[in-house]
């Protein structure tokens, strides 16, 4: 057999299915109620309300850290989250999970960096198969709603028909 027919035959195959794992394996500990905030600090009520609707059943944290820029355009670290605004989010989790737990459920909890935080949002409700959202997010001027879509919107378009989605908008910025 020729040298050339070996290197086209074999290798391509196993060289296709090697791939770099960018982020964490996605959690999937089951979750009655999640927590989605758009980056935003969880106030208080969110975090009473998704232990009233648990029913002592756990109850998941999102945040959502945004990446800038669109899909086609050319990698830049710049439109990347920093290593400042992860670790913000991950104490605003931190946070929100130590209340959860103090009002008596359990709780996990996770940052996901995403450009689309509606569809990472539905995303991790599927995989942890909750049945409520309790979204947390600011309500948007007209104009923005009309510019990046509504997520609250966006959020129930992608999930089941019977999962229910409550929006509690943050208090206002220290």
């Amino acid at each position: 057999m020729p040298p050339s027919a070996a290197r086209v035959a074999g290798p391509a195959r196993v060289v296709g299915r090697v791939r770099r794992r960018r982020w964490d394996k996605q959690p999937t500990d089951p979750a009655s109620v999640l927590i989605a905030s758009t980056g935003e600090p969880i106030p208080p009520a969110a975090v009473s309300r998704a232990v009233a609707l648990s029913g002592g059943q756990p109850v998941a944290v999102v945040s959502i850290v945004r990446i800038y820029g669109y899909a086609m355009g050319l990698p830049n670290p710049g439109l990347m989250p920093t290593q400042k605004e992860l670790s913000a989010q991950r104490e605003r989790v931190a946070r929100a999970i130590a209340a959860i737990e103090r009002a008596g459920a359990d709780g996990w909890g996770q940052v996901a960096a995403t450009r689309r935080p509606g569809r990472t949002i539905a995303r991790v409700a599927a995989a942890r198969g909750a049945r409520h959202v309790v979204l947390v997010a600011p309500s948007p001027p007209r104009w923005r709603r009309i510019i990046e879509g509504d997520l609250a919107r966006e959020v129930r378009r992608r999930l089941s028909p019977d999962t229910t989605i409550e929006t509690v908008t943050p208090g206002p910025r220290p």
